[in-house]
């Protein structure tokens, strides 16, 4: 995967233990992160949204508007992160595309993904109704 070719190699990584928080929903944040190593879970209100694994990105909202973390990851095993700050993030999108287009890609996959667990919810109300 492109995430993982283009970090896999950086000189330094955030280290998380496992059960350890990288991020809580609410939380202020100004980079991303690359799951270079290890397993994560991304939750919603306790819900998991996403199982991780090598190449995921996560945090990427925060980079591109500067809103508060949406969502939980915490570490299911030990982890490895690359931090992709705003003048990175802007660096690579500049320099290659692709990473731009992969970014995208994951925002359009994690939406379509919360659209059909709402989809799920309605008509699971309405048949109970």
């Amino acid at each position: 995967m492109l995430f993982f070719d283009i970090f896999r190699n950086d000189p330094k990584f955030l280290r998380v233990k496992n059960g350890d928080v990288l991020f809580r929903e609410g939380d202020l944040g100004d980079v991303m992160y690359v799951l270079v190593a290890g397993e994560a879970e991304i939750t919603l209100d306790g819900v998991v949204i996403e199982v991780c694994t090598a190449g995921t990105i996560v945090g990427e909202l925060a980079v591109i508007d500067g809103s508060p973390r949406s969502a939980t990851v915490t570490a299911h095993t030990d982890c490895e992160f690359a931090i992709v700050d705003k003048k990175r993030f802007h660096f690579l999108v500049d320099e290659t595309p692709r990473f731009a287009v992969s970014v995208m890609q994951v925002m359009a996959r994690r939406l379509k993904q919360c659209d059909r667990r709402l989809i799920q919810a309605y008509s699971a109300n309405r048949s109970g109704s």
